[in-house]
C-alpha cells in the first residue's frame, strides 16, 4: 500500500473526529487553546492506537483467511464507509450539548470516533501495509484535522459537517472496491 493510499485512509478516518471537533467548536464557545490541543491530542492518539490494535488482531487471523483476505478487506471498508454515510444523516443531541473540555466526555468521544480505525487496522494488516507508517500518518492527520475542526467550528458552526461524513464513507467504499479488483 503506497503513501498516498495511507494518506487518503488517514483523512477519511479523521473525518469523524473532524466533524465532532467542528461540533465542539460550534457548541462550546469557552474552549481555549489548551482545550483545543487536548481535543486534537486525544483524537489523534486514539486514531493512531486503534488501527495498531486492529492490525495486531488482523495479523493473528491472517493465515486463516489468506485465500479471501481481499474480500474481508472490501467488506470491512464497505461496512465502515456505509456506517459513516448512515451516521451523517443523524445529528444527536449529545453532539449539541457536550462539553469537550471535560476529560470523561473527551475520552468517550475519542473512543467513539476511533472505532472505525480499529476495523481499518485489521484491513491494513491484510493488505501488507506498513502498520507503523500508517499509524503515524493516521494519528498526525487526525490531530491536525481535529485542531482545525475546533477552529472552524468556532467560526462557521455546522454548515458542512454531515457532508464530510458522506464523502468519507464513499471514499472508504471506493478503496474497498479498489482492493477487491486491483489487489
Amino acid at each position: 500500500m503506497n503513501f498516498l493510499t495511507i494518506l487518503v485512509i488517514a483523512v477519511v478516518l479523521a473525518m469523524d473526529a473532524f466533524a465532532v471537533s467542528i461540533a465542539s467548536g460550534a457548541t462550546y464557545r469557552y474552549l481555549k487553546i489548551g482545550h483545543t490541543l487536548r481535543i486534537a491530542l486525544f483524537f489523534g492518539g486514539f486514531q493512531a492506537f486503534m488501527p495498531l490494535v486492529g492490525a495486531l488482531a488482523g495479523l493473528s487471523i491472517k493465515e486463516y483467511i489468506a485465500a479471501y483476505d481481499h474480500w474481508v478487506a472490501f467488506f470491512i471498508l464497505a461496512v465502515v464507509g456505509g456506517k459513516m454515510i448512515y451516521e451523517s444523516f443523524k445529528i444527536t443531541e449529545a453532539e449539541k450539548t457536550h462539553n469537550p473540555s471535560n476529560l470523561l466526555v473527551l475520552l468517550a468521544l475519542s473512543v467513539a470516533t476511533s472505532i472505525d480505525a480499529l476495523a481499518v487496522g485489521i484491513t491494513l494488516s491484510l493488505v501488507a501495509a506498513s502498520i507503523v507508517a500508517a499509524v503515524i500518518v493516521i494519528g498526525l492527520v487526525t490531530f491536525l484535522m481535529s485542531y482545525a475542526g475546533v477552529m472552524i467550528g468556532k467560526k462557521f458552526g455546522h454548515l458542512f459537517e454531515n457532508k464530510i461524513e458522506v464523502v468519507g464513507g464513499l471514499v472508504l467504499i471506493a478503496l474497498g472496491v479498489k482492493i477487491l479488483f486491483c489487489g
